[in-house]
């Protein structure tokens, strides 16, 4: 199978890596958008060893290629809702795509702009393409193995995912600073504090679990909170200044029968010392499932080395697989937009070494 690489970030480059190992898998282009990186070896570029492939920002020159995929792994500007011009044009061109952009179109039915799901499911029809959307949380540890973990249960009162996750590795300042608030006071008002953001944010992930389990969700409660450090942090998107935001906690609940059942938390910390009071985890990121029934089922998540060092790129890693494992399986699947619910586990292929 023919495959385009969209961006060459921790994401992208990390699919790039892993192509070259996959004998069923072929790397046939790869999207920059960079004008410096335009000409540039891929291989080098995603920090491994030469390819013989020039990336390109020609986006025409790569769909002439007809790949049968493109790893869509872009990221600032172009995440989410900005990505779908590109969606569009892919798959009218008749070209599947699996992305880690668009986290909203995890679980497409609650996609938050409906004309716009319309207007790909349209295209994804004519083009006799799909469209998979995946990541660790949402994609993964949010929604997929929630719904494994509740194969063990007879009754469920409530299901509740959690992230806990240090932070300071991320290097996008905008979104830390705008869109969550980190290294702002108290009185900023970051995207995260958007009436119906959170709501909206973590719909996806609640309603294919309530959708793989047969339920209703009734509503989606959001919450945020924040916490100050008392001294200055250094991070990879700057100085995060004493006095100013150094944990973020949100906190969505979808309710099922009258009470919040299905609940997603998420705890970011920009140093491990910071709200101590909050759940906290000796690895850099820590996942969780807690099942309250019969039987409580409680499963953790880690990712990185035993010390929990190297969880950036471990989570990094593993949003990259999930949709890289997912190619041959998408492009078997049906026209349209697919969510895990709609394709077999996505089992890796050549992963033995």
């Amino acid at each position: 199978m023919r495959v385009v690489v969209w961006s060459t970030g921790g994401v992208g480059s990390i699919a790039i890596d892993a192509l070259r190992y996959r004998p069923d898998l072929e790397l046939v282009g790869v999207w920059v958008h960079s004008a410096d990186k335009v000409g540039r070896d891929a291989g080098e570029l995603a920090g491994g060893e030469p390819l013989g492939l020039a990336a390109t920002n020609d986006a025409d020159a790569l769909i002439a290629l007809r790949p049968d995929c493109v790893v869509y792994a872009a990221s600032g500007p172009e995440r989410d809702g900005a990505a779908v011009p590109d969606y569009l044009r892919l798959l009218t061109a008749g070209i599947n795509v699996v992305s880690t952009s668009s986290t909203s179109l995890v679980y497409p039915p609650t996609y938050f702009a409906p004309d716009w799901r319309d207007q790909l499911a349209q295209v994804a029809t004519q083009g006799n393409a799909s469209l998979y959307v995946s990541g660790i949380f949402p994609g993964f540890a949010s929604d997929e193995l929630a719904l494994l973990m509740t194969t063990q249960s007879k009754r469920i009162r409530s299901i509740t995912v959690s992230e806990v996750a240090l932070n300071d590795h991320y290097p996008v300042a905008d979104v830390m600073m705008d869109g969550m608030g980190f290294a702002r006071p108290l009185d900023f008002e970051p995207m995260l504090k958007t009436p119906g953001f959170l709501e909206m944010a973590w719909k996806a992930p609640i309603s294919l679990i309530a959708q793989g389990l047969g339920v209703e969700v009734r509503e989606v409660r959001g919450t945020f909170d924040r916490r100050l450090t008392d001294c200055d942090i250094e991070v990879a998107f700057g100085t995060v200044p004493a006095g100013t935001c150094g944990a973020v906690r949100t906190r969505a609940a979808g309710v099922v029968n009258d009470r919040e059942a299905i609940v997603v938390e998420h705890i970011i910390r920009m140093a491990r010392d910071v709200a101590p009071d909050w759940p906290t985890s000796e690895c850099d990121a820590t996942y969780r499932v807690d099942i309250d029934g019969d039987p409580d089922v409680h499963c953790v998540l880690t990712l990185g080395d035993a010390e929990g060092h190297g969880a950036g790129r471990a989570a990094m890693a593993a949003t990259a697989m999930r949709v890289v494992n997912a190619i041959p399986y998408v492009v078997a699947a049906g026209p349209g937009l697919l969510s895990s619910l709609d394709i077999p586990t996505t089992l890796p292929r050549y992963a033995f070494d």
